[in-house]
């Protein structure tokens, strides 16, 4: 069963070196113990952070470095480019009138990246009765 994404999620993208934070802003209005996300927090740098650096030769920054290194891949600083929101995996439960951001959602970076949900940013609690 897929998990809720909640401020502090931990984000990983597939041409990064390092994980990310999911940062997840007041607007959609519900608050657990931490804001929950849904598929429109997707904005580079309000909801999504960089990834340390990029290893993508889609990256115009990677591929001008690597030109310039003769050939030899060279990382450069992860800006991430996400044109389009969270693939959804639970259309039905709606978070502000959105699909709501679980843990097996992912999103396309433009420079070949795939960012995956790696921690959802809460911890189930089983209280026994």
């Amino acid at each position: 069963m897929a998990q809720a994404v909640a401020m502090g999620a931990v984000l990983q993208c597939s041409c990064g070196m390092t994980p990310s934070t999911m940062i997840v802003t007041p607007e959609n209005k519900v608050m657990q113990n931490t804001p929950m996300a849904n598929i429109m927090d997707h904005i580079p740098f309000k909801n999504i952070l960089p990834f340390g650096l990029c290893n993508s030769l889609a990256n115009p920054a990677v591929a001008a470095a690597t030109a310039a290194a003769f050939g030899v891949l060279t990382p450069m600083p992860c800006v991430p480019s996400i044109p389009a929101p969270w693939i959804p995996s639970a259309p039905t439960v709606l978070l502000a009138n959105k699909p709501i951001l679980t843990d097996s959602c992912k999103v396309m970076c433009m420079w070949a990246g795939v960012i995956s949900v790696t921690s959802p940013g809460q911890i189930p609690v089983q209280v026994k009765g």
